[in-house]
């Protein structure tokens, strides 16, 4: 049924545990995986002429962007090597992670989004997560939600 599953990370311990229920359900349906991962866009504190001490030069803030989306798509591949479920990762930057994780999804070709009913910021908006609830609201694949 299922042949290619999106499988979105945050880092958080749900997302972690999705994860490696996403690996159970990859391998009774025979899919893969593509771990996701929706990354901050870089905004410069910067004001002006006025650059503050904590100021991250552009090339820091994507190295440092990039191993963490390495570390969160690593915790995702090794699950799925353990279960025998072939995974790939990618990430993205961006402000709208819900619009990320639907066009990582379209440019896959994945046919299932297996995501965490919340995220790092808790519940918010009571049961499900903001951008669970947007992904919900404005994806047209399936989305299995796992909380």
């Amino acid at each position: 049924m299922f042949k290619h599953i999106l499988v979105p990370t945050d880092g958080s311990t749900l997302s972690l545990r999705v994860a490696k229920n996403a690996v159970r359900f990859a391998k009774v349906h025979g899919a893969r995986i593509t771990a996701f991962h929706a990354a901050p866009e870089y905004h410069p504190n910067v004001a002006g002429d006025y650059i503050p001490a904590n100021f991250v030069p552009p090339s820091v803030f994507e190295k440092r962007i990039q191993k963490t989306a390495d570390k969160y798509l690593d915790q995702i591949k090794k699950l799925a090597a353990v279960g025998d479920v072939p995974c790939a990762g990618s990430y993205a930057s961006s402000d709208s992670p819900y619009q990320a994780i639907i066009k990582a999804a379209k440019a896959n070709k994945c046919d299932l989004i297996f995501m965490a009913s919340h995220g790092r910021s808790g519940i918010a908006g009571l049961l499900i997560g903001s951008e669970t609830n947007k992904v919900l609201t404005h994806c047209k694949l399936p989305v299995l939600v796992y909380r």
